[in-house]
């Protein structure tokens, strides 16, 4: 568990955006001896392990040898992306002496969480040719409160802040007219600032994840959701590599393992590299068509395959525990979560459910099952999306958080470790 979590912190710390995590995940993948394919190319139909990146997207798949036109699929869905703030154009802006950043509001995030910390900024440059360019500048910027002193009703009214006129982050000071922010960005990557054409830029905290608390038993970090689904998927796709899951009753390959990371979830997913997009049955299809499936064939191997959608979900939080349903309460530590929603916010069935049960007690863990409040409505998932797109069936489960959706979010050091156990039943065949 220990050199899990050591290697679960080094993998936030190198994905501060989409697509520095699927790069991430990309370079892992290389060094376990995947082939990276390119869509615009034709594919091959023979067994082995390979991958695609779709923007901030990354989709790698095991494809044992003996695999029909029918063998369905197991797929983990999470995503990559999470909220924060992006790089408006025209973002080098300034007041009163000091150079700012113009930013859009990314997702949902807690704003007062992201106040008074080293940030970052992380993503692409797409330069003249087209080609992308990875860039990160570590700490760079801040975004500072306002002092006490200034709004002395801040105690007792709360804090209020306009998305536009108090979210600026200051990164110097002098005139905006004599800075270049993306010409910064350009200097970082190591291209001509007039050759960057086109820029997806986000804010990142630079805190770095931290183990504390009694025994170490607390795990603090920006990013884990998604991020704790992604590395889970990973870590469980990587341990099942050498294996091939057999049907025993026919002795051919029962499954064909899929990790789907998508994109731009936390902003509805519609995008090509979201989960409401084509990448996903784009890719299953031209598996299926290497390996000759009709029409028919796709649809019988989509009704006996399974997705496993992985997001982060909520731990009950003890100072309003009030805002939890008063029997399904999941702690910090008591295992993953099993995501139910009767309105279908969540895909888990009863078919799931059992699903779930079978895989945690393959694995040897424990799971927690969490509902909503009546009173609070929950978010949602690519579960429903993907089960909506592709008439797979879906179960939804994650690692228990609290602060969700803040620059640093908190979880227990033995909940992302049973999340990729259950997950390494699923890809196992279980």
């Amino acid at each position: 568990m220990p050199a899990f979590i050591d290697d679960f912190a080094a993998f936030i710390a190198a994905s501060p955006s989409s697509y520095h995590a699927a790069a991430e995940v990309a370079r892992r993948l290389d060094d376990a001896g995947f082939t990276r394919l390119s869509e615009a190319e034709a594919w091959g139909n023979d067994a082995g392990k390979r991958y695609v990146v779709r923007d901030g997207a990354i989709l790698a798949w095991i494809q044992p040898a003996g695999s029909t036109s029918t063998t369905p699929f197991r797929i983990l869905g999470a995503h990559t992306d999470s909220p924060g703030f992006k790089l408006k154009p025209k973002p080098t802006t300034g007041s009163n002496g000091w150079l700012q950043a113009g930013v859009e509001v990314y997702g949902g995030p807690l704003l007062n969480s992201w106040l008074d910390r080293e940030l970052e900024l992380a993503g692409r440059l797409v330069t003249r040719d087209g080609q992308e360019h990875l860039v990160r500048t570590g700490p760079f910027m801040r975004i500072p409160q306002l002092a006490i002193h200034l709004d002395r009703g801040v105690t007792a009214n709360g804090l209020t802040l306009d998305k536009q006129r108090h979210l600026s982050p200051v990164f110097g000071v002098g005139e905006a007219s004599e800075a270049d922010l993306i010409g910064h960005l350009a200097g970082i990557a190591g291209v001509e600032a007039a050759d960057v054409v086109g820029y997806d830029i986000l804010t990142a905290d630079t805190n770095p994840p931290a183990r504390f608390g009694l025994d170490n038993q607390l795990f603090a970090a920006g990013r884990m959701d998604n991020l704790s689904s992604v590395f889970a998927g990973l870590i469980a796709l990587l341990g099942t590599a050498g294996e091939e899951p057999v049907d025993e009753d026919t002795e051919v390959p029962s499954h064909i393992s899929v990790l789907a990371s998508f994109d731009h979830e936390e902003l509805g997913s519609e995008s090509r590299s979201g989960a409401s997009g084509p990448m996903l049955d784009d890719i299953l299809s031209r598996i299926g068509e290497g390996l000759g499936a009709t029409v028919s064939d796709k649809l019988r191997a989509y009704a006996e395959s399974w997705c496993v959608s992985a997001d982060a979900g909520h731990a009950v939080h003890p100072n309003y525990a009030e805002r939890h349903d008063p029997v399904n309460q999941p702690i910090a530590g008591g295992g993953p979560l099993l995501k139910i929603n009767a309105n279908q916010r969540y895909s888990t069935d009863a078919a799931g459910a059992a699903l779930w049960n079978r895989l945690c007690d393959a694995a040897g863990v424990q799971f927690q099952e969490f509902v909503s409040n009546n009173t609070v409505p929950c978010g949602s998932t690519i579960g429903p999306l993907t089960a909506t797109r592709l008439g797979i069936r879906v179960v939804d489960v994650g690692v228990p958080l609290l602060s969700m959706h803040s620059a640093r979010e908190l979880c227990h050091v033995d909940d992302p470790v049973a999340l990729s156990a259950a997950i390494s039943a699923f890809f196992a065949g279980e």
